[in-house]
């Protein structure tokens, strides 16, 4: 059945027999990487640092659980609700020093491609499935401002 639905979205795999067996090989291969690959999940750090997070008052539990940072939090916190940031700066400023963490959406992608070739009477078939988790999406989403180990700004993207 899935050849046969293959063979009707795809006419390559009715002209070269080994994209028959290759094209759903690949197919599921890019299904499993992409949702392997995925990012975790304020639950998902939550889960792995049980106590750490028992440990802080309910209201910051709450906005932890949602992915929500506020001033005042401290850098476990933010790790906790937001993940590791993409980048991290330092800015000097008359006032002392304030460490910068910038983070970007990023979201699972998949590349799909097919080629052929012939050479007399001979050919060639191949096909190539690439996944990424993002990578660098220079759309930053969110800048969350440090000073003495707490937070003391979050900038968020508007829209």
């Amino acid at each position: 059945m899935v050849m046969s639905i293959l063979g009707s979205l795809i006419p390559a795999a009715n002209i070269f027999p080994t994209m028959r067996i290759l094209l759903p090989s690949f197919l599921i291969l890019s299904a499993l990487l992409l949702t392997g690959g995925c990012a975790s999940t304020p639950q998902d750090r939550i889960a792995s640092h049980r106590e750490v997070y028992r440990s802080f008052p309910s209201d910051v539990q709450r906005k932890v659980s949602a992915g929500i940072v506020d001033v005042g939090f401290t850098p476990e916190m933010v790790r906790m609700a937001l993940g590791a940031p993409n980048r991290e700066f330092s800015r000097q400023t008359e006032l002392g020093t304030t460490e910068v963490w910038v983070y970007h959406e990023s979201h699972p992608r998949v590349s799909f491609g097919i080629g052929f070739g012939s050479y007399g009477r001979r050919s060639a078939s191949s096909v190539g499935v690439a996944t990424s988790t993002g990578g660098y999406d220079r759309d930053e989403s969110m800048r969350v401002s440090f000073r003495d180990g707490k937070v003391t700004a979050v900038e968020s993207r508007k829209g």
